[in-house]
C-alpha cells in the first residue's frame, strides 16, 4: 500500500495565514514563511500554499512569499491561486513551486488542464474542487466558494483526470473548518472511480478523523489548517498515533 500524506495548507490573504468556517469569517493564523519552516521540520509530507482571494480580485499569485516559503522548506510544494496560463505556471515553478493547483480557471476553461499537463507533466497539475452539498446534489463551486456552477462534483473529478490532472484537491465546504469530521462518503465515491490521488480536505478536528478519511474515505491524502496552525494536533504526534492503527506513513528517522 502507498505511504499516506499529512499536508498542512496555508490559505494566504493580503500575505498572511488564514482561516474561517465554511470559507467565511477569516482569522489571523500566523506568518507563512515560519509556518511553513516549521512544518517542514515537523515531518509535513506536502505544503499546499493557497491564495485564496487572488481569483477574486482578479490579479496572480503572491510570487515573492512562494519564493520565500521555498527557501525555507524541502518538502513537494504545491501552489494555487488565480493561475490561467503557462506563464503563469513557469513563474511559480522558478519561484520553487514542485506543483500547482487550478480550480476557477479550469472550470472556466477545461482545455487549460490539457494544455499544462502536456507542458509540464501531470504530476506537476493539482485541480483543486471545491464542493458543497445543494438541494440533494454535489455541486462544484469557484471563486473562493463563491460561486455555484452547474458542475456535479463526480462528474467533474473524471473530467478532469480524463484531461490529465495528475492529482485532485476535494474540499468540502459544508464540512471546512468544522473540525466535525472529512466528507468521506464522496471521498469514498470519487477515489474508487478515479485512478489518480485524491487529496481530502476540510473538516479535520481530531486525530480519528485522519484515520477515517484514510479508511473509509479511500483517501490518499489529507489536508488540514487550523489544526495545524493553532497546534492542537502536532505533525509528528498524528503519524504516530496512524501508524499505531496501520495506516503506512512515512516518519523521520
Amino acid at each position: 500500500m502507498l505511504t499516506k500524506r499529512i499536508i498542512p495548507c496555508l490559505d494566504i490573504k493580503e500575505g498572511r495565514t488564514v482561516k474561517g468556517v465554511n470559507f467565511v469569517g477569516l482569522r489571523d493564523a500566523g506568518d507563512p514563511v515560519a509556518l511553513a519552516a516549521q512544518y517542514a521540520a515537523q515531518g509535513a509530507d506536502e505544503l499546499v500554499f493557497l491564495d485564496i482571494t487572488a481569483t477574486v480580485e482578479e490579479r496572480k499569485t503572491l510570487v515573492e512569499l512562494v519564493k520565500k516559503i521555498a527557501a525555507e522548506i524541502n518538502i513537494p510544494f504545491t501552489v494555487g491561486g488565480g493561475i490561467q496560463s503557462i506563464a503563469d505556471v513557469s513563474s511559480l515553478l522558478n519561484a520553487g513551486a514542485d506543483k500547482i493547483s487550478i480550480n476557477s480557471a479550469a472550470v472556466k476553461n477545461p482545455e487549460l488542464i490539457n494544455t499544462l499537463a502536456s507542458e509540464f507533466g501531470s504530476q506537476c497539475v493539482v485541480v483543486a474542487i471545491d464542493t458543497r452539498f445543494v438541494k440533494g446534489k454535489h455541486i462544484v463551486h469557484v471563486r473562493g466558494g463563491r460561486t455555484p456552477t452547474a458542475l456535479r462534483t463526480i462528474c467533474w473529478a473524471l473530467e478532469v483526470q480524463k484531461r490529465g490532472a495528475g492529482e485532485i484537491l476535494l474540499t468540502s465546504m459544508d464540512h471546512d473548518g468544522t473540525k466535525a469530521g472529512f466528507a468521506n462518503a464522496l471521498t469514498a465515491q470519487i477515489s474508487e472511480k478515479l485512478s489518480i490521488p485524491v487529496i481530502a480536505s476540510g473538516g479535520a478536528g481530531n486525530m480519528e478523523h485522519f484515520l477515517h478519511t484514510f479508511q473509509a474515505g479511500k483517501a490518499d491524502a489529507a489536508l488540514a489548517a487550523s489544526i495545524f496552525h493553532f497546534g492542537e494536533i502536532k505533525i509528528p504526534e498524528l503519524k504516530h498515533y496512524l501508524k499505531t492503527q496501520n495506516i503506512p506513513v512515512r516518519i523521520e528517522p
